[in-house]
């Protein structure tokens, strides 16, 4: 009787271990989620910052500085819900504005154009780079918190299914062509 009390006080240590193993790694799983979202926040700041700066220069036509100002200053004030969206509508604002190799060219000549054509350059490299390391974090966290032991036993606790950050972030072809 003793022997097998042991043994099962054994195999309860073990699952007990094996459980909170589990919830420590979705728990830092829900952390990389958080570390990529601020990151991914911080990259589309940067890009709808620089897209502002340089409509506001006066390197552009009017019609194009109205475009990128009025995209990228909705992709700063959308709410949560909207975000996606608004981000979205300021990548194709950046495609339709620098769509042709003319156009980067254009504000390179430009006082300061050189630098400001570089800083969008970098920002708009780096948008699909944090947002991918974002939905790969999400899509780890979402395939650990569909087995059944986590469902099983709330290992999730509280927190909230982890959703991706959907959005077109291509960059303009003729910007991607001077960061290659």
């Amino acid at each position: 009787m003793t022997v097998t009390l042991i043994w099962i006080l054994a195999v309860l240590f073990a699952i007990g271990l094996y459980l909170s193993w589990t919830a420590g790694r979705l728990d830092r799983l829900h952390s990389r989620i958080d570390a990529a979202r601020a990151a991914l926040d911080a990259q589309l700041l940067r890009r709808a910052s620089v897209t502002q700066e340089l409509a506001t220069s006066g390197v552009l036509d009017p019609a194009a500085s109205i475009v990128l100002y009025e995209a990228a200053h909705a992709a700063r004030q959308a709410e949560e819900e909207q975000r996606e969206v608004a981000e979205s509508e300021l990548s194709q604002a950046l495609r339709a504005v620098f769509g042709e190799p003319a156009q980067v060219d254009a504000v390179r000549e430009a006082p300061g154009g050189d630098a400001a054509t570089h800083e969008l350059t970098e920002a708009v490299r780096r948008v699909p780079m944090a947002r991918r390391f974002h939905n790969d974090a999400v899509g780890a966290a979402r395939r650990l918190r569909e087995h059944r032991k986590v469902r099983w036993f709330r290992l999730a606790g509280h927190a909230p299914f982890p959703m991706a950050f959907e959005m077109d972030d291509e960059p303009p072809p003729a910007l991607a062509d001077r960061a290659a």
